[in-house]
């Protein structure tokens, strides 16, 4: 079925099931190191990638989501897309079952479905993303109207990637000076995951924005104009305002633990099971974050790689992690490198990583930069700083 590759060789037919951050990233990843050597096929349930960390931005008319259509994303990398959803493997006959029906052979497949959002605090407000950017933009509206004095943004305990909500929290007291903003979270510091260093930098920055903050609180339901906590306390809200946690995919034939995520290696190899690897949010790494799943994916792509026959060293996933931070102001950059003792951390205004946009990825982040204008709008915040207009350039707009 497969074309023989310059060194006699058929190429390896390599299946990425999922057409998110970590599903593009080892697109681009398998092509650059193993090129000739294998065929690629992108299995994804829709036809486009959407640059979804943007999403924060949105309601605030300071940016908007755009989207790649992944066949032609395909067609550049010399790949087959084929829209569905994965729906599970048999690993005896080395084929993917997809939502439409069809099985689909694979010589080595990467799983990168990512995760299921679910409700995290029942009664509040769940901002998933994308989906939700046009409702959080009418409840700005009511509070604009004064239709509410107090809203809280809660962070709960299954949660393990805040910035959203952080970002969030800080412009809407940008747009809304007179309106009572809170965030409750079950760190014992803001931004704790990044270190000492932009905790405090945070701490600083939503202080100036007269958002109070109560730390080591777990939210649990919002009912009755009352935000119940634990520790045993209430706190009164007009709105609450708050992120899903997330849900394995739960596949069948790919072993899960009780969530459904997939357990892996430091190469991404499905543990108990032959060329198969997974990447990114559907994994059990506990913290679900784009970077992170660029990484991961990076991992997987030089394994699948050296499986080919390419030349490559695969170094394993040592996560660092990278987050850019919206404001309602000047960005802020924070970076922690989770796999040394201590995670040796930063926090600054200048970019930290090159190009300093919202998603970093070693071949993703570049690609993404060429096509911004395809991407992004040019959105100015409110104190004239440009955000992700152009990933490129953003290090110097300050």
């Amino acid at each position: 079925m497969n074309a023989r590759s310059t060194n006699g060789r058929r190429p390896l037919h390599v299946l990425i099931a999922g057409g998110g951050v970590a599903g593009l990233e080892a697109l681009l990843g398998l092509r650059h190191h193993a090129q000739e050597r294998v065929s690629i096929e992108l299995l994804a349930p829709e036809p486009q990638f959407w640059y979804r960390p943007l999403s924060v931005a949105e309601p605030f008319g300071l940016g908007r989501v755009h989207g790649l259509d992944l066949s032609s994303v395909a067609d550049e990398c010399g790949a087959l897309f084929t829209l569905g959803g994965l729906r599970g493997i048999d690993t005896r006959r080395g084929t993917a079952l997809t939502s439409t029906g069809a099985e689909l052979d694979y010589d080595a497949l990467l799983i990168a479905v990512g995760a299921r959002p679910v409700e995290s605090v029942p009664g509040a407000f769940t901002f998933r993303g994308p989906a939700d950017s046009a409702a959080f933009g009418a409840l700005l509206d009511e509070l604009g109207k004064g239709k509410g004095k107090r809203v809280v943004f809660a962070l709960p305990g299954a949660v393990s990637w805040p910035l959203p909500l952080y970002e969030l929290a800080l412009q809407t007291a940008s747009r809304l000076p007179a309106l009572e903003v809170v965030i409750v979270t079950h760190e014992e510091a803001p931004l704790q995951l990044f270190g000492p260093a932009a905790s405090s930098a945070m701490a600083d920055l939503l202080s100036d924005r007269r958002i109070h903050v109560r730390t080591s609180s777990y939210p649990v339901a919002f009912e009755n104009r009352s935000l119940l906590l634990t520790p045993d306390w209430e706190l009164e809200a007009d709105y609450v305002v708050t992120l899903p946690r997330l849900e394995g995919p739960r596949l069948e034939g790919i072993p899960s633990d009780a969530q459904g995520f997939i357990s892996t290696d430091g190469s991404g190899r499905v543990k108990g099971l032959d060329a198969v690897f997974a990447a990114g949010d559907a994994t059990t790494f506990p913290i679900k974050q784009g970077g992170l799943a660029t990484q991961q994916a990076d991992a997987a792509a030089e394994a699948i790689a050296g499986l080919a026959g390419a030349d490559v060293v695969a170094e394993p996933f040592r996560p660092v992690l990278r987050g850019l931070i919206l404001t309602g102001g000047a960005p802020l950059y924070a970076r922690a490198e989770l796999s040394r003792a201590g995670n040796p951390a930063s926090v600054a205004t200048d970019a930290l990583w090159w190009p300093p946009g919202k998603i970093v990825g070693r071949y993703l982040a570049p690609y993404l930069a060429e096509r911004s204008g395809a991407i992004l709008d040019p959105p100015i915040e409110p104190e004239g700083v440009p955000v992700e207009a152009d990933l490129s350039s953003l290090a110097s707009a300050k």
